[in-house]
């Protein structure tokens, strides 16, 4: 799962791109051809331009979550220098280098790649092919399987911005996905290309990036179905002035939705067939969430200045086994069957109820994460409807937690909380 060359300048007034090293390539897709093409670049020499760069550095470094092309700026910077495959058009890197990015790797000069993915190798190779060919690609999972944490790095690696984002709500208007309008200039001078609003996704046609639409199936299925022209035509219409925007070379869109959400606003079977659809499953095995957790919770920590250290990987462990035996149904070993609650128990909780931990542990206690900075946070993931995932949760500490050996400061934690 989890998951900088500073901005010297954007490829385009859509957002923030990742600019590259010195010792990038040069050519129409490296990213140090978007930096050296990009405005900052050409006024550098002008004193007063200076004061504006220092000021944004100072304001990505002061960001509590930067974004991906940010954040890991130097990494792909690093791939950038060392990746001498085909790009397709407008891409920063070649597919290879997108999946190393993802996954993570050591590249020929050392620099560590840190991996923002575990899961299937396949999985993210499909992915990235998915967005090399004409198709829109859908990540499809329950709650907490990183499909967003995936779109993001997905487009930072591809486009360099992946700020180009649409939020799906049951109330996000058509206006969202197509355009707006800007009332004050239609008002004075009447329906023009300076009265219109340009969506992330008309913006992304227009320059050849990549868009994003996070919980697809929580939009109205009428706003829905304004992307099948988009993806099927590659074309957005503009009715009112007899015009229409072309997507370039380059375009394509991530869209991800919750298996949980089906029967919500269902997708149409026309806008569905647009999609190419990969489903990222919860981890396999359970060392290899409790390394999804460790390397996220390591990351968080760093940027809210908590300790982390291994110190706490015992609590790390039992929080996902906890998570994994309630989800499953059934103890590690097989034994002893368990109910479900309600909750989804998703890793993405566990990062959170061990966050919680390490700030609590940090704030109120010597900084060691204990059984009884965690017991809370579970109680919270867990106890979802206060009636029957109480009494689930009541039977699980009984009947599993109280008989584990070298359990029983956990089990007294969260007895304690429980109470």
């Amino acid at each position: 799962m989890s998951v900088s060359v500073e901005n010297a300048g954007s490829a385009s007034p859509a957002g923030p791109a990742g600019s590259a090293s010195p010792a990038g390539p040069v050519g129409p897709a490296g990213p140090a051809a978007v930096a050296a093409q990009a405005p900052a670049a050409v006024d550098a020499p002008d004193a007063p331009d200076a004061p504006e760069v220092t000021e944004a550095a100072e304001e990505t470094a002061q960001a509590l979550r930067p974004h991906a092309e940010d954040a890991f700026a130097a990494e792909l910077a690093a791939l950038a220098a060392h990746d001498d495959r085909p790009r397709p058009a407008r891409w920063l890197l070649s597919p290879w280098a997108v999946a190393t990015y993802l996954l993570g790797g050591t590249l020929p000069d050392g620099t560590v790649i840190t991996p923002k993915y575990v899961g299937p190798r396949r999985i993210v190779e499909v992915a990235v092919t998915t967005l090399a060919t004409d198709r829109a690609l859908l990540l499809l999972g329950v709650p907490g399987t990183a499909k967003t944490w995936v779109s993001e790095h997905l487009a930072a690696a591809v486009s360099g911005d992946s700020t180009l984002l649409v939020q799906g709500t049951a109330g996000t208007p058509e206006e969202a996905i197509r355009y707006g309008w800007n009332y004050a200039r239609l008002l004075a001078h009447g329906p023009s290309r300076d009265a219109l609003v340009p969506s992330p996704v008309m913006r992304a046609m227009s320059e050849g990036m990549t868009a994003r639409v996070e919980e697809l199936t929580r939009i109205p299925a009428d706003v829905q179905d304004t992307l099948i022209t988009i993806l099927s035509e590659k074309t957005l219409p503009i009715p009112e002035l007899g015009q229409e925007v072309q997507a370039v070379s380059g375009f394509n869109l991530i869209a991800t939705a919750n298996d949980r959400d089906r029967g919500v606003n269902d997708l149409s079977s026309a806008l569905r067939r647009r999609f190419n659809t990969v489903v990222l499953p919860l981890p396999e095995s359970a060392e290899a969430e409790v390394d999804i957790v460790s390397r996220r919770v390591d990351q968080i920590g760093r940027s809210l200045d908590l300790p982390t250290g291994p110190e706490g990987i015992d609590e790390i462990r039992r929080v996902v086994t906890v998570f994994r035996e309630l989800r499953a149904g059934v103890t590690a070993d097989g034994r002893t069957k368990v109910k479900s609650p309600s909750g989804t128990l998703s890793t993405a909780e566990a990062i959170s109820v061990v966050t919680n931990g390490l700030a609590l542990a940090t704030h109120f206690g010597d900084g060691v994460l204990r059984p009884g900075d965690v017991a809370a946070g579970i109680l919270g993931a867990v106890v979802r409807d206060p009636a029957a995932d109480r009494v689930i949760w009541q039977e699980y500490l009984e009947a599993v937690v109280r008989e584990r050996d070298g359990w029983k400061d956990f089990y007294r934690a969260c007895r304690e909380v429980s109470a």
